[in-house]
């Protein structure tokens, strides 16, 4: 019946719109599993491996590595490098300079290791050195950058001033959980938790967990003792970074709950080091 003028529109119970709705529930049940078996296909289809043609842009794209479908804006290839057994999640983007068809100062922009898994949507953003170790796991919505915008100078804008460039690294064996962000000149040691959403400035050490923005060291492995707390009346602390100023260790959370460790694309019951089939 048609709408009186005046008359409120009449909101309807169904988000569906009127065609979907009058399916009878069976044909809708049906249509609802094909679609979702159809999305899944093309899922799998569309992931890219080492034999795909173009894998072969990359400057090296190891034995069963993966890039999940739907990419994330990924571009010139040729300076960014992946290794073997590396699975890379839907909606990652991994780039190496501003522009496609940017021709780079170096011959390797973007370097992931052996069996790393990127979470989904995260970017990897590279225009100088983005070194990333072997067996580095992230999150969901990581952001690892090695390019900062300038703002030293107040009559030009900040999205015009000309950047500053600092390498990154992250060590072997390391965790990044959701949403951390990695800025330019940070230096991740070997076998580090970075907490979700914590921000890394600086250099963090080998076996610490860093939490917050900036990101500080809470904890850190000693050598015949095991994981210990990191606070200001801790000793020895020669090796730790020049962040560990942590005044109330009170409220410092249990490791389990510094990190996001959902994963969508990781297959159930593979331990660290297990290839992919």
């Amino acid at each position: 019946m048609p709408r009186r003028r005046g008359e409120p529109p009449q909101l309807h119970p169904s988000p569906h719109p009127r065609a979907i709705r009058n399916l009878r529930p069976w044909l809708r049940h049906y249509a609802t599993s094909a679609l979702h078996a159809a999305w899944e296909g093309v899922g799998r289809i569309g992931a890219l491996g080492p034999d795909h043609p173009r894998a072969r842009r990359f400057g090296a794209f190891g034995e069963g590595s993966m890039l999940a479908f739907p990419p994330g804006a990924v571009y010139n290839e040729a300076w960014i490098k992946v290794g073997s057994h590396t699975m890379i999640g839907p909606h990652v983007s991994i780039s190496a300079g501003m522009l496609p068809g940017q021709e780079m100062i170096i011959d390797t922009v973007v370097s992931i290791g052996d069996r790393c898994l990127i979470g989904r949507g995260s970017h990897i953003v590279g225009h100088f050195c983005i070194d990333i170790g072997d067996d580095v796991h992230t999150g969901p919505y990581v952001y690892v950058t090695d390019q900062n915008h300038g703002y030293e100078d107040i009559d030009l804008p900040i999205g015009v001033q000309w950047p500053l460039d600092a390498a990154v690294s992250i060590g072997a064996g390391s965790w990044l959980g959701a949403g951390a962000v990695v800025l330019p000149g940070a230096q991740v040691g070997k076998h580090v938790v970075i907490g979700a959403g914590s921000v890394v400035t600086g250099n963090i050490p080998d076996y610490c967990v860093a939490v917050g923005a900036p990101a500080r060291v809470v904890r850190r492995y000693v050598p015949g003792q095991g994981w210990t707390r990191v606070g200001p009346d801790a000793t020895d602390l020669s090796d730790a970074s020049d962040a560990t100023d942590v005044t109330d260790m009170t409220h410092v959370p249990d490791l389990a709950d510094l990190t996001d460790l959902t994963f969508r694309g990781r297959s159930p019951g593979r331990s660290a080091g297990q290839p992919f089939a």
